[in-house]
């Protein structure tokens, strides 16, 4: 019951929020919603002391009979893969909501969508039939389009929709390889096992596995499928950005190991080495993308495209290191991505551009965002993988566990992982050193910005209080998680 209760609590909150009657302030709804959301957040963790973290396998099963004629049954249950993306997604849903202070045009909309979106990742992620995982995936799909399209920029109706159509397409591919699984098996269960050889050929599970790879690809982002996600951060709100970032993105690569390494353990082995490849190719595309832009929210966009190919690559090897440096990654980048996100959103707000040719000087404690600019600067050493930090934990599991089996990828990742240092340098040393200037030309006698108030600036600084704390403590992390990434790994021949 506790694990439906992190879908209840949302779900039934967004229906109350739609239903209130009256016409409620834009700021009571926002209190409701971050109540709510509290308690959600707090159920998640209290998922930690029921849980045993020396149990590779699945705890606090929950099954019931549903749609049964067709293998859609509701079953979750929850293993160290799933509970730190959950006690994640329960944070940083918390956060956003917090974020949102200037919400006026709908509120009651925005906020019950975003209480929709936080019940149906935690539903993903809990979620123990494909066709279950399938409804939840797809259940955030029109609610964040809708943040997108309602609350975006100027372009939103455009970034909207193509995002819309491309992540659409995700979900086709995923849907048609459950079931794909289904007609080749000749069986309507789908609950989720690992496929034996002696069911599929090695044909059909390339074909299978491929098409959910290509699926995921197109969530996680990898490149080529990457090009809907600027656009979508570009404009979509801070808020909604953090949302993006930091969980939805997670849904794909919570995919590519439960469903892609997990169902199709022969395949992945047999594939690994091209999976690699395609891992440092997206690596340092994003890398080299993010170094080319001058919009700030672009260049942390592009980030993400670089920092999740970590995953893949993880994933590649499959060892129990690699994938433990997988989950620390998708936790990690995912509050460091936040952080990045919180900070540029201040900036906007105060300065009315996001440009590095414009922006100067914004860590001048006499006229700039000195909070800001430190926040900004622990975000970025985060990300680029500097000792005491999550981020640094994170990549050292990652390429430790790849290089053995494929180490020119992991090299190829390696100087990725450099590349990061410099296109955030590049942004640090733009934006917040220098004289102040906030348009062209205005160095002279620049304006002095407004200070920022400390509970705007709170979300940011809890987010970077948890990147230093799994930083240096990444026990924490990897003591829930050590037993159900090592034992996916199992499941594998070695690959050495």
């Amino acid at each position: 019951m506790l694990l439906s209760l992190l879908l209840l609590i949302p779900f039934l909150g967004a229906l109350a929020l739609i239903l209130w009657p009256g016409s409620p302030s834009g700021a009571r709804l926002r209190d409701v919603s971050i109540v709510l959301l509290v308690v959600q957040c707090l159920a998640s963790f209290a998922l930690l002391l029921p849980f045993d973290a020396a149990d590779a396998g699945l705890q606090l099963v929950e099954q019931a009979r549903w749609v049964h004629a067709i293998g859609l049954d509701y079953a979750l249950a929850l293993d160290g893969l799933s509970l730190p993306l959950v006690l994640m997604n329960g944070v940083l849903c918390l956060v956003a909501a917090i974020a949102s202070r200037t919400i006026e045009n709908r509120p009651r909309v925005y906020f019950a969508l975003l209480l929709v979106i936080s019940g149906a990742v935690n539903g993903a992620f809990l979620a123990q039939n494909l066709l279950l995982f399938f409804l939840f995936y797809e259940l955030e799909l029109i609610p964040l389009w809708m943040l997108i399209a309602v609350w975006g920029g100027a372009n939103r109706a455009y970034a909207a929709t193509k995002f819309l159509i491309v992540t659409a397409v995700s979900g086709v591919l995923i849907l048609g390889a459950f079931l794909g699984i289904a007609f080749v098996t000749g069986t309507m269960d789908f609950s989720l096992r690992p496929i034996l050889a002696g069911e599929l050929g090695m044909t059909a599970q390339l074909l299978l596995m491929g098409a959910l790879l290509i699926g995921f690809g197109i969530k996680i982002p990898l490149f080529p499928f990457h090009t809907w996600l600027p656009d979508a951060h570009t404009e979509a709100s801070t808020p909604v950005s953090v949302l993006l970032a930091g969980v939805l993105l997670k849904l794909g690569t919570y995919g590519l190991l439960r469903f892609c390494l997990g169902l199709f353990p022969d395949a992945w082995q047999l594939a690994s080495p091209w999976l690699a490849g395609w891992a440092a190719i997206s690596v340092l595309y994003g890398s080299l993308a993010a170094i080319a832009q001058t919009d700030m929210k672009r260049m942390v966009a592009y980030s993400s495209v670089g920092h999740m190919g970590y995953v893949l690559l993880a994933a590649a090897a499959a060892t129990p290191l690699g994938l433990m440096g997988a989950l620390f990654q998708m936790v990690s980048h995912g509050l460091i991505s936040g952080v990045l996100f919180l900070v540029v959103g201040v900036v906007y707000a105060q300065t009315g551009t996001r440009d590095l040719n414009v922006l100067r000087g914004l860590l001048n404690p006499q006229r700039g965002l000195p909070l800001t600019g430190s926040l900004m600067i622990i975000g970025v050493m985060a990300s680029a993988g500097i000792p005491g930090m999550a981020g640094f934990i994170s990549e050292f599991l990652i390429f430790r566990g790849s290089l053995q089996p494929f180490p020119l990828a992991t090299l190829l990742s390696m100087v990725g992982s450099g590349l990061t240092a410099v296109y955030f340098l590049l942004l640090v040393n733009r934006a917040f050193f220098g004289r102040l200037a906030i348009a062209p030309g205005e160095v002279v006698n620049p304006r002095i910005l407004n200070r920022v108030a400390l509970r705007e600036q709170a979300p940011a600084i809890a987010l970077s209080l948890g990147v230093l704390v799994l930083g240096l403590a990444p026990e924490l992390l990897s003591n829930l998680s050590e037993a159900a990434t090592t034992g996916l790994s199992l499941i594998t021949r070695d690959l050495s």
